[in-house]
């Protein structure tokens, strides 16, 4: 391990490209803490204090805590993820799109321009709507119309500034520019977790109550990263077998090839989906001036916050976290859904002169397809739930009261691993051995 380090900080272009990605955390994190002109960053965060959901927790997490310190990057990367996803949703569902995204270079190309300015256009739909909230809410002094644009004019290009050092992060360093911008915000807010952990379980507490339950939680801690890594690299290979053929005077083909299909095909999306669904009525409605309480109105709100889920003495709210499950199993199935297609796969594999062995090609080869991605999609949305819900019953039951959740540590791990691949692709290309054959 510390000679592939070695060899790492050794090679020039791989040691430039790890120094221009942590000059780029460092401007984040630094415009992270820079606050809005004309807005009291300490009212803001009294406010989300008293708020007794944890509706904008979720929010918070992604943004390293920039969204409750109103920062001029309050909005963070999160609108350029959300044009991401809706765009490749599109592209399935809009030929015209489909066309641009098989077009090669310049199709991906015009499809990453529409990304952009739908990006810009939601920021400054979202910061339209904060800058009113708070504006409601008395938590902008004086406000008025040309504090207003100032307000917007920030978060807007506070986005946009994020979505560009995302892609000069993916360009000029190493990794998924979006993803490790993500992933540090999220990193961020994990040693504030681990105090608030201290604090309730260890501090003030007998050394023996104390180190128990400092174990409990390291050990916790463990047992989810390795879940999260075991259910991050679980894959089921489908077997194919290509049929000789001659191709001039050679005999080509006879090899055998395989299908990797992801056991956790859709990612963090089903998670992310569900949360989202989950908190928008909850945070249109605390903009409005209504929280939890009474009534029927009160009671779905509180019904639908996390932060009431798994409390032994509100068992009734709990049914808001079997609507979050259903939401996630349903959410791995669309998703998977639209970016897999076993119909199309099944006519390459024909066109190619190939076959599963034991099946025939065509439809009866997609059917088989389609049978075992429903099988793996379900173990993928159960170890998803798994994850997720843990959290949930530490804070509920426990009142644990942290941030940092299985959504993070899914996130966390697999862009580690993803840039540790495309470190260890480099160094291979020098005949280096990589960190994952260490």
């Amino acid at each position: 391990m510390f000679e592939t380090l070695q060899n790492v900080v050794k090679l020039k272009d791989i040691r430039r490209k790890l120094l221009y990605v942590v000059w780029m955390i460092l401007v984040i994190r630094i415009g992270s803490n820079m606050p809005i002109p004309g807005v009291d960053t300490s009212e803001i965060q009294n406010w989300f204090a008293s708020q007794s959901s944890d509706a904008f927790n979720f929010f918070d997490a992604f943004t390293g805590g920039s969204f409750t310190q109103m920062s001029i990057l309050a909005l963070n990367i999160t609108p350029y993820i959300t044009s991401s996803i809706i765009m490749q949703l599109l592209t399935i569902a809009i030929p015209k799109l489909e066309e641009l995204h098989k077009d090669g270079e310049e199709g991906r190309k015009k499809i990453t321009a529409i990304t952009r300015y739908l990006t810009i256009g939601l920021s400054l739909f979202e910061s339209t709507a904060m800058c009113i909230g708070f504006g409601r809410s008395n938590l902008i002094p004086d406000m008025n119309f040309g504090k207003g644009i100032v307000v917007v004019a920030c978060l807007t290009a506070g986005s946009g500034f994020l979505m560009w050092m995302g892609e000069r992060i993916t360009e000029k360093g190493i990794g998924n520019g979006t993803s490790i911008v993500l992933t540090i915000n999220i990193v961020s807010r994990i040693p504030n977790d681990f105090v608030r952990l201290y604090e309730n379980f260890v501090q003030g507490k007998t050394i023996a109550k104390g180190t128990l339950a400092a174990v409990i939680i390291i050990a916790v801690v463990i047992l989810v990263t390795v879940f999260v890594l075991i259910l991050n690299g679980a894959q089921r290979k489908i077997p194919v077998q290509y049929s000789k053929k001659m191709v001039g005077r050679k005999m080509m083909g006879g090899q055998s090839s395989s299908i990797p299909l992801k056991v956790n095909t859709a990612g963090v999306i089903p998670i992310i989906f569900a949360s989202s669904i989950m908190s928008f009525p909850t945070i249109i409605a605390t903009f409005m001036g209504k929280t939890g309480g009474t009534g029927i109105g009160g009671e779905i709100l509180n019904t639908l916050s996390s932060s009431n889920w798994c409390d032994p003495s509100r068992p009734v709210y709990s049914l808001g976290l079997l609507i979050y499950v259903v939401l996630v199993v349903f959410f791995a199935y669309f998703y998977t859904s639209i970016t897999f297609n076993p119909l199309e796969i099944a006519d390459n594999i024909k066109k190619q002169g190939g076959f599963i062995p034991g099946i025939r090609p065509g439809k009866p080869t997609s059917d088989y397809l389609t049978k075992i991605l429903n099988y793996i999609i379900f173990i993928g949305a159960t170890g998803l739930i798994i994850v997720a819900v843990i959290p949930f019953f530490f804070n509920g039951v426990f009142g644990a009261d942290v941030s940092f959740g299985g959504t993070s540590l899914i996130i966390i791990v697999g862009v580690i691993l993803d840039t540790i691949k495309q470190i260890e692709s480099q160094m291979l290309v020098r005949n280096y051995k990589g960190f994952l054959n260490s």
